[in-house]
């Protein structure tokens, strides 16, 4: 099992394990343009929440899935994450991330209007993973994702924004940013880099 292989004996064992990214409004765009310049190799489970119309059947895992040099699921019931695939949220479910390391989905209330929620899933990943965690916010609006970053930086995990000037929508962004708690504010562009440096275990903050 890709588990078993990446604890060898001989291989460093990174130093987070889930980098999970909340996006909404121009976040299509934006998780395309990170996902696609993640290598093969990336050593981190990816665990996504977009924003989508409940009302459409989601095609974000084919549209992902032309781009990404990692593998990418539509999140079912009780999956297992595993290191180097990417699972996104389905629409109209929050996703959280058992601390054994599997999916749940729920239809529960809306939380700040959305469903699937940014703030439910960093929660849930920062109560499972605490410090070998990695929490992402990029463009929309609302402020979905600032509960949850607070969350992730109480475990002791590493927060990444995106900045205002490759924001579509700088709401989820800002919220987050008036925080306090965010470690790196950066482009789009960057964000990729960023994660494949700390998967690498070349910067903790």
């Amino acid at each position: 099992m890709a588990q078993a292989d990446r604890n060898a004996p001989g291989r460093a064992h990174p130093p987070y394990d889930i980098v999970a990214i909340a996006a909404s409004a121009g976040g299509v765009f934006a998780l395309t343009e990170i996902l696609g310049k993640l290598p093969a190799d990336f050593p981190a489970a990816v665990v996504v929440v977009q924003h989508l119309d409940p009302r459409h059947r989601s095609l974000m895992p084919q549209i992902f899935g032309r781009r990404s040099n990692l593998p990418v699921y539509q999140a079912i019931e009780s999956m297992e994450v595993q290191p180097g695939s990417v699972y996104l949220a389905p629409p109209d479910r929050h996703m959280l991330i058992n601390r054994d390391g599997t999916i749940s989905l729920t239809q529960t209330e809306l939380v700040n209007f959305v469903r699937p929620s940014a703030d439910l899933l960093f929660e849930s990943v920062a109560a499972a993973y605490g410090e070998r965690a990695i929490a992402v916010v990029l463009t929309g609006a609302g402020k979905d994702g600032s509960m949850g970053v607070t969350a992730i930086k109480k475990r002791g995990g590493t927060v990444i924004v995106q900045d205002e000037a490759t924001s579509e929508f700088f709401g989820m962004p800002g919220a987050a940013i008036r925080t306090g708690l965010v470690d790196f504010v950066l482009s789009l562009d960057e964000i990729s880099g960023a994660l494949v440096t700390l998967l690498a275990g070349e910067v903790r903050d």
